[in-house]
């Protein structure tokens, strides 16, 4: 089968470093179209920067990073410094990228690429606040009937919020984004908490990064370290969720997963709940499924996956 093509609209964030990591590590099964960067865990400036460095660790400075919306669709900007640090990639310090980001607005280039490629061909995987897709759909309709799927990170059912007791980061960051991609009809794969917190990171996963002896191996047992550290003080837990790569471990190993096709609607109006993912995983509502709301991983495939795909780089 040929790789599948895909758009990483990403924040990153140290577990989106990884997440592109992982894709650049498995061209026989994925194929980066770009990578569009989005205000999140921190400010534009940081997200397209840090889009760079990883693919530079990578070896492949030849990706197109794009820099595109640098605050949500109504709400005033969110940010997680607190967990991801100052760069958003604290933990390690990489050197500037040389790589040039394109001139090209992130929006426009997804667009574009929805048009030019065969209608159901391309998979966009957003691993931040969904801004720069809500973006698209809406400056250009057109494409939304040409996505083959969504597979993105955010949202929680039983596990709740870790930004707001109701609400994860990724969806309360631009939940007036997220109810328009929701809404929009589109195949959707949701990796939500629930999911994210079975995939904890331990002493023994971290040091088999390390022991990749490798640059890039290097710097996700660095990273990992370094964020693991609030998660663990938060939750009290031995290891930290490694959130944002499970959307391309699906892509790889869709059998690391298991849910529930079901309705899922995003809270735009509640001060108390605002962003929350209402996820009807019991039937309840009777409104019609719209998406595969993820619960279970195989948390031990999942981090034999991520070492040996970033090992290769």
């Amino acid at each position: 089968m040929s790789p599948r093509k895909i758009i990483i609209d990403t924040d990153p964030g140290q577990d989106d470093a990884v997440a592109i990591l992982l894709a650049l590590g498995s061209p026989a099964e994925i194929e980066v179209l770009g990578i569009t960067a989005v205000a999140g865990n921190v400010p534009l400036s940081r997200t397209q920067e840090n889009a760079r460095k990883v693919c530079e660790l990578a070896g492949r400075s030849d990706i197109r990073v794009f820099a595109g919306a640098d605050r949500p669709l109504l709400l005033p900007p969110r940010t997680a410094e607190n967990v991801h640090g100052k760069t958003g990639l604290d933990g390690i310090e990489l050197p500037a990228p040389s790589m040039p980001l394109q001139e090209q607005h992130a929006v426009d280039f997804i667009i574009e690429t929805l048009r030019a490629e065969a209608p159901g061909t391309v998979t966009l995987c957003p691993l931040g606040p969904l801004t720069n897709i809500a973006t698209a759909f809406r400056r250009a309709p057109d494409i939304v009937g040409r996505v083959q799927e969504i597979v993105l990170m955010g949202g929680a059912y039983f596990e709740v919020g870790n930004t707001s007791p109701t609400a994860e980061f990724n969806i309360l960051a631009d939940p007036h984004a997220a109810h328009v991609v929701f809404g929009a009809g589109v195949p959707l794969v949701v990796m939500p908490l629930d999911v994210t917190h079975k995939v904890l990171t331990s002493p023994a996963r971290n040091r088999a990064f390390r022991d990749l002896g490798t640059a890039p191996g290097e710097a996700v047992a660095a990273w990992t370290g370094f964020f693991e550290r609030w998660d663990m003080a938060k939750y009290g837990s031995e290891g930290a969720p490694l959130h944002d790569p499970c959307v391309i471990a699906y892509l790889i190993r869709p059998e690391l997963f298991s849910g529930r096709h079901i309705n899922v609607e995003i809270e735009i109006a509640s001060p108390l709940t605002m962003g929350m993912t209402v996820a009807d995983w019991w039937g309840i509502s009777g409104r019609a499924p719209n998406a595969m709301f993820m619960g279970q991983a195989d948390a031990d495939g999942y981090y034999d996956l991520l070492t040996q795909r970033i090992g290769t780089l």
